[in-house]
């Protein structure tokens, strides 16, 4: 057992996209620090988030371009996907990232790492308990710094404590294919999971309890993504409510489903439950701190990530950020402006919101949704261009779905972005770097980009705004 300091300078608790470099960074302004860890290092995105399913839906891509390799004049032959091939290029990646982030903590010599879980006994004093037998121990620091993360949620459901399903990190240890995966929920988890399996060549229903996919999107991104899996060969049922789960003679599950129309059992070889996330503030004894959370078990913070509690800042996930690991990174960047001498103003409000849902097309997205430029009484202008008429997703034999722009009808300014396409992500991303810099959209549609990148169209795009 490692004997530990009990005093240090600040605390960082989790290793994930905001723990890690604050540690580094405090580190390196001379405060000793400790950052403990429950898991392996790296936090939910190297470890069961971001990592690993971005290299399956590599896997599954390749698979997908393998089947459809006729169609660009290649034969291939028969396709066989072998899942423990699959994982285990996956945790190789894993690997490699988690083990350089452990040895760049353990490397610098302000940085104590310390492996357990961690709670409060007092508003500036942490107990760790490292597990297997060892004893807990007690450090304290005028400077604490929480960034847990969450974990899968999981429904309260007649039967379902009572089978073996699949969580989001549960999945990634699957050695062999599902006959048949159903999964329970039609947001960003379930959907690129279920598009890597149905790629994989294997049975996939999503059911989802809303009326649509991705609920928060418009409904043209909605019905243009619920096609696009159905035309793939995946099963999606909407407003439907799984009522009950039970175990099937000889293995499987059994799903008793309630759709608009009927009642239905569904029997699957597994089953995933992709439902949200709920943070790990539960196993930090906040009230030792003087901290509560709200009703939904987020950790509440100001605009500078501090909690009410004079010395005590949360970052990332747990606050009921949104769950990207790009905002947790941000969050160390206004952290770090709070506490560190030297460093730009930066604060939540200062950033502007993007994502992108890794199904293939992507869909990348930043700003407003149009049905919340609506809502907000916005007077916007909406430019929108099939993929089926840009040149070089033609050429890629990629022309499902869409780029759509929202601009401000008096200050020309782009006010939002949904790109629905292939490398969406990337177009998007030019787009929100326009927004960044204050830019008119006519700057983009007279812009000279190179032929034929996935930026050139967007010329087009906004030339159907006009002047």
């Amino acid at each position: 057992m490692v004997e530990h300091p009990t005093a240090f300078d600040a605390i960082v608790v989790g290793t994930g996209q905001a723990g890690k470099p604050l540690a580094h960074a405090l580190a390196d302004q001379g405060s000793r620090t400790a950052i403990i860890e429950a898991g392996r290092v790296g936090g939910t995105c190297v470890i069961d988030g971001c990592t690993p399913t971005k290299t399956m839906v590599a896997s599954a891509r390749v698979a997908h371009l393998a089947k459809r390799s006729s169609d660009f004049g290649v034969e291939t032959g028969s396709v066989l996907v072998d899942m423990a091939a699959v994982r285990a290029r996956m945790r190789s990646v894993v690997d490699d990232f988690s083990s350089s982030s452990r040895r760049s903590l353990e490397e610098h010599d302000r940085i104590d790492l310390m492996k357990g879980e961690a709670r409060f006994v007092a508003p500036g004093t942490l107990a760790v308990d490292p597990g297997n037998g060892h004893r807990s121990f007690t450090i304290t620091a005028p400077r604490i710094f929480l960034n847990v993360g969450g974990r899968p949620a999981i429904p309260s459901i007649p039967g379902l404590d009572a089978v073996d399903y699949l969580t989001s990190s549960s999945v990634l240890e699957l050695e062999t294919l599902p006959r048949h995966l159903a999964i329970l929920g039609g947001g960003p988890i379930g959907l690129e999971f279920g598009q890597i399996f149905r790629r994989f060549g294997k049975k996939v229903t999503v059911i989802e309890q809303g009326d649509r996919l991705l609920r928060r999107e418009d409904e043209d991104v909605s019905e243009a993504l619920l096609q696009i899996f159905r035309d793939d060969g995946i099963e999606v049922l909407t407003s439907s409510s799984l009522q009950s789960v039970s175990m099937v003679a000889g293995g499987g599950v059994a799903l008793d489903v309630e759709t608009e129309h009927e009642k239905r059992t569904i029997v699957a070889s597994h089953l995933l439950v992709a439902v949200g996330r709920t943070p790990n503030t539960d196993r930090l004894h906040l009230d030792a701190a003087g901290l509560s959370t709200d009703d939904q078990g987020f950790l509440p913070v100001d605009s500078r990530c501090r909690t009410k509690v004079d010395g005590i800042w949360a970052l990332g996930d747990m606050t009921g950020a949104p769950p990207f690991t790009h905002i947790a990174y941000d969050d160390f960047r206004v952290v770090a402006a709070d506490v560190l001498p030297g460093r730009p103003s930066h604060t939540r409000d200062d950033r502007l919101l993007s994502w992108v849902i890794y199904t293939d097309p992507e869909l990348g997205r930043v700003g407003v949704t149009e049905a919340e430029a609506g809502r907000r009484g916005m007077n916007v202008r909406v430019a929108k261009l099939p993929m089926s008429s840009w040149a070089r997703a033609i050429e890629m034999g990629e022309t499902r779905g869409f780029v759509k722009c929202l601009v401000d009808a008096e200050s020309d300014r782009i006010v939002g972005v949904a790109a629905l396409a292939v490398q969406g992500g990337e177009i998007m991303s030019v787009l929100q770097t326009a927004m960044m810099g204050d830019l008119p959209y006519t700057a983009i549609r007279d812009a000279v980009y190179a032929h034929p990148t996935m930026a050139e169209p967007l010329e087009n795009l906004f030339a159907r705004l006009g002047s």
